[in-house]
């Protein structure tokens, strides 16, 4: 599946490796090094119980003794971001996935934007967009949607990790380790984060971690 998902196994996805596309007016967020100046979305109003379980998952996640508990730990908060509660939007979902694997982009895109019209704070459907416009080195649009999922959940490792790689790839390693810093505070053993903050580290402040 291509998507910037909350799993371990996911981040990959971003290639690191892509000629950078100018995107003016894109100054640092308040908190995330998104676009200020334009609301925030609130944060969805989720069941007491599934709320329950996701603070719950990412205090585990903070202490994950192992690799292999901290990426079953970041599959289930995927899995909870990713259900929708709706069978129909579940069905869009899974056509959208079918598509992307088929790398039938456009068509997947499509069926994304069907989604988020249906359910604007969908965060499943909001990172895969973000992963394929990303993918089309529609910077600016994979920007908006990595705000609108952090504006819901802050603590979304996965789209913070997204930022960090399109900031690096901008030009702006500072954001860039802004970000990832973020993302592994959230996430202390984020595959791959650990060479990327060193070399930003040693860009951004003269030093490796």
């Amino acid at each position: 599946m291509v998507t910037l998902s909350t799993g371990a196994g996911a981040q990959s996805v971003l290639p690191g490796e892509r000629v950078p596309v100018p995107l003016p007016g894109v100054p640092a967020g308040p908190s995330a090094g998104v676009p200020p100046g334009e609301a925030a979305s609130p944060r969805p109003r989720l069941p007491k119980d599934k709320r329950t379980q996701i603070e719950g998952l990412f205090a585990a996640l903070k202490v994950a003794p192992d690799d292999r508990s901290s990426k079953m730990i970041a599959d289930r908060l995927d899995q909870l971001f990713s259900d929708s509660g709706s069978s129909s939007v579940d069905l869009l979902m899974a056509r959208a996935g079918a598509a992307a694997e088929a790398k039938a982009f456009d068509l997947a895109l499509q069926i994304l934007d069907q989604v988020i019209e249906i359910e604007p704070d969908d965060l499943g459907a909001l990172s895969k967009r973000a992963t394929l416009l990303y993918m089309r080195d529609d910077y600016g649009g994979a920007l908006a949607d990595i705000r609108e999922v952090l504006a819901r959940e802050p603590r979304h490792f996965a789209m913070l990790y997204g930022l960090a790689l399109i900031m690096r790839e901008l030009g702006d390693d500072k954001r860039a380790l802004e970000a990832l810093r973020k993302a592994r505070a959230v996430n202390p053993r984020l595959d791959g984060a650990d060479e990327m903050e060193s070399q930003l580290s040693l860009k951004v402040e003269g030093r490796g971690i």
